[in-house]
């Protein structure tokens, strides 16, 4: 009997100790987790296709009572025309800047009111920022903006197609960032910029840092030098034209089957 009871408790944990092996290694037939929706083709942008060396300067955060001046004179001595995305509080001190901004050709954009993450706010609450920064524009202007770059480049993909349905804004954010609010020197601003540039790009800079501005001379001229051209952000995405397709990978050739009789094996 205790034989009996000592083969059939072997028996019972054998067969434990497979199962849970077998339930370690079972694969989970649970559903796989949906990717994040995107954003719907025409309302953001990042880099553009294009025929030709076209570039489209943006500058952030401004306008600056002191800086950014100067950077419109010598953007006039270039004569080019950027894009500035502009902090809301800053249009309100400086509304002459973005008159002269919008006199001299130049396209002015929406970048909210206070500079927050959007993407951590209600919607009432970015509504709210966006429509004080389009009042702001509107009122030391009298142009109406078109364009919107969150703060930090950060939105939702919902966000970014209820904004584009109620503001009419397209969402721009950039491919070359030189990391010019770090302040790394203008030489360094430069050299980031002049490597990263490609026909299409949207390039990113701050016309509220003494060293961006300092290193704009040596952008302009050495991008002028490899042959790119300036347009406004919008003029860049009317531009636009479909990416060629991939070519198909040719099919492998297969060698021809040999007519000739196999070989005899020799013993």
């Amino acid at each position: 009997m205790l034989i009996f009871r000592f083969l059939l408790f072997s028996l019972v944990t054998s067969f434990g100790i497979v199962a849970v092996r077998a339930d370690a290694v079972a694969p989970q037939t649970g559903e796989k987790p949906k990717p994040a929706a995107t954003a719907e083709p025409g309302i953001t942008f990042d880099w553009v296709h294009v025929d030709g060396p076209y570039v489209a300067m943006t500058f952030d955060d401004g306008p600056s009572a002191k800086l950014t001046p100067k950077l419109l004179d010598l953007l006039a001595a270039h004569h080019i025309k950027a894009t500035f995305f502009l902090i809301g509080q800053n249009v309100a001190e400086n509304p002459d800047i973005v008159a002269r901004e919008v006199r001299e050709g130049h396209e002015i954009a929406n970048h909210s009111w206070s500079h927050p993450n959007l993407a951590k706010m209600s919607d009432d609450r970015v509504r709210d920022q966006l429509h004080k920064t389009e009042d702001a524009i509107r009122s030391a202007s009298g142009n109406r903006p078109t364009l919107l770059r969150p703060p930090y480049g950060s939105i939702t993909a919902r966000q970014k197609k209820w904004i584009n349905q109620e503001f009419g804004y397209k969402i721009v954010l950039w491919d070359v960032d030189p990391l010019d609010w770090r302040r790394p020197g203008s030489n360094v601003v430069c050299n980031r910029i002049i490597k990263m540039a490609r026909a299409g790009s949207i390039i990113l800079a701050h016309d509220i840092h003494p060293g961006t501005i300092e290193a704009m001379p040596c952008v302009l001229s050495q991008l002028e030098a490899k042959g790119f051209k300036f347009v406004t952000v919008s003029e860049l995405i009317a531009m636009h034209t479909p990416l060629p397709p991939k070519p198909s990978p040719s099919p492998k050739s297969i060698p021809p089957k040999s007519t000739s009789p196999s070989p005899t094996p020799h013993n």
